[in-house]
């Protein structure tokens, strides 16, 4: 995903659903910019703020809270923008896709990372077993609060892609203005790369 972002070496990037700064962390290592990272979560933010400064990061990473519904910044604010683990979280993914539109300047690019579920059943087979079994029994281990994680995140990812399978998803960024639209499905399938241009 950061790939598709810094190859234009943007002065400034935005990070959106940034949790606790690691690809905030990743722009301002691999690129010459400044990075801002906005999250819904005070709690993320807090961690996010001490991971940038025990990486010396404070001068290049800002941390804002913030919805990605409505994003705190002018149009056409920046040269690039990343998205993590976002649109199943929200209420209209198309009308987030637009607002994330609003803030990039035309030929700005965009890309995001997100968990998707294996096309072939084979691995799909094997994904689900592992998203209702294993994952939660793991955060059982972990404690209750990633018990309730993992028991949640199978569940909440089929029933995103049930309402909004990739092929919407990919329409959608093309509605909201994303030109030159990629898509890359990693890891067997459970993982999900998208990028694109703001279009002129």
């Amino acid at each position: 995903m950061v790939d598709h972002v810094i190859g234009t070496e943007p002065s400034r990037v935005l990070d959106v659903a940034t949790g606790t700064a690691g690809v905030a962390l990743q722009l301002a290592r691999r690129s010459p910019g400044r990075v801002v990272g906005l999250d819904l979560t005070e709690a993320m933010l807090r961690r996010g703020q001490e991971n940038v400064r025990r990486k010396g990061a404070q001068n290049r990473i800002q941390l804002v809270a913030g919805s990605a519904d409505q994003i705190p910044f002018p149009d056409a604010t920046f040269d690039g923008l990343t998205f993590t683990y976002l649109l199943r979280y929200v209420a209209d993914p198309a009308a987030t896709l637009r607002e994330l539109a609003r803030v990039v300047k035309p030929g700005a690019p965009v890309a995001s990372l997100e968990f998707h579920v294996p096309p072939q059943r084979f691995w799909r087979f094997w994904w689900w077993l592992y998203t209702r079994t294993a994952l939660p029994a793991a955060g059982r281990l972990a404690g209750q609060s990633w018990f309730e994680v993992g028991r949640f995140l199978g569940p909440n990812i089929s029933e995103h892609y049930r309402r909004y399978p990739l092929s919407w998803t990919v329409d959608a960024w093309r509605e909201a203005g994303f030109d030159d639209v990629g898509v890359r499905v990693m890891s067997l399938g459970g993982g999900l790369v998208m990028w694109g241009r703001k279009g002129g």
